[in-house]
């Protein structure tokens, strides 16, 4: 059995929340530019995703967060759920195939596996149609903030602090105890832990979107992919380096699988917040089970040049108002123009 991992004292509170800092202003950055509430002489993709590369460090040719990562291929088996829905082919063919990417959040490939407790799954399923439908997901089931305003307090709240380098803990408990919104991210914080594998972990849309049928009916929906029986990390793993040879040690052995489980808003549920969450009684479908077959080295592997902009979406799946999406897609694009532009200049130098 697990043991119930101890309390964290406060500096240690601190340094993960400031960890998770960098998480949320990769999500959630760009929406102020994008929607142009805030100067953006004061907040554009560029200058965020400057900042992650000043917290972290810069990594040429990788992404600008989550840049510690491993590929992997598989494909979705649809249960005929959500054909009534939506009309995207993903829920009514048979099989779809999938590329993915597992990772850990910030800007560091080099990172402890143990740095921060939220971990990542990107995914491309790629439809009989030739539509996409690519979605980023996280181990966290809510999104902090949910607003412009309160972005910004929190970047300005968990900068390092120039004599320690560490968020300074004043800051960081003035602007969550001025934003009782986060009440519901702090408490999955309190008792999140680093899993020993990806292979155990649930996975979280966090944004609401809308499934659409042929007649134009919506439905706003979030949508988790839930790790199937038996994939379970019997102990937290040592190292650092420790989820993705114990990813692959577990695809040597056989599959994995996901249940995509979709859950119904209600009329009155928030769908353009995701610091908001939905009651736990709301309607929930089995979309079917996501296989993974094999891994890839994300330095060669087929995720590699994919950049997983949760706004491409096919037809019969559209985005909720939710300023996050914008911002999300704004920080990846200009990620992956960073990286790319990187690898191409280190093709064309002369080797030694």
């Amino acid at each position: 059995m697990q043991q119930t991992p101890a309390p964290l004292d406060t500096s240690q509170k601190v340094i993960r929340l400031g960890a998770i800092a960098l998480v949320v202003a990769a999500l959630g950055g760009a929406f102020a530019y994008v929607n142009g509430t805030l100067d953006p002489q004061r907040l554009t993709p560029d200058k965020l995703v400057d900042n992650l590369e000043r917290a972290g460090g810069v990594h040429e040719g990788f992404r600008r967060n989550h840049a510690k990562g491993i590929c992997v291929s598989g494909y979705f088996e649809s249960s005929g759920q959500l054909k009534a829905l939506s009309q995207a082919k993903v829920f009514s063919d048979p099989r779809t195939p999938l590329t993915g990417r597992f990772a850990l959040p910030g800007p560091n490939p080099y990172a402890p596996d143990t740095s921060v407790p939220i971990r990542s799954f990107a995914v491309r399923f790629m439809q009989s149609d030739g539509q996409q439908w690519r979605t980023g997901m996280n181990s966290m089931p809510v999104f902090p903030i949910g607003t412009v305003e309160a972005f910004y307090a929190q970047q300005l709240a968990s900068q390092p602090d120039p004599a320690t380098g560490k968020p300074n803990p004043d800051s960081m408990k003035q602007f969550f105890a001025s934003h009782p919104e986060t009440a519901a991210f702090l408490a999955w914080v309190k008792n999140a832990k680093p899993s020993a594998s990806f292979a155990s972990e649930t996975y979280n849309s966090v944004n609401a979107f809308y499934l659409v049928n042929a007649a134009g009916q919506r439905q706003a929906v979030r949508w988790a992919v839930v790790p199937a029986p038996g994939q379970a990390a019997s102990e937290v793993g040592q190292g650092a380096d420790v989820l993705q040879p114990d990813l692959a040690q577990r695809l040597a052995a056989g599959p994995l699988r996901w249940e995509l489980r979709v859950t119904l808003a209600e009329p009155n549920d928030p769908v353009d917040d995701a610091s908001k969450q939905w009651p736990s009684e709301r309607r929930t479908l089995t979309a079917g089970t996501l296989v993974l077959d094999s891994s890839q080295a994300q330095s060669d592997g087929a995720c590699r040049d994919i950049n997983y902009d949760p706004l491409v979406l096919p037809e019969g799946i559209q985005a909720s108002a939710d300023p996050l999406l914008a911002a999300r897609s704004a920080a990846y694009a200009n990620s992956y123009v960073r990286r790319t532009g990187e690898e191409s200049h280190a093709q064309q130098e002369p080797r030694p």
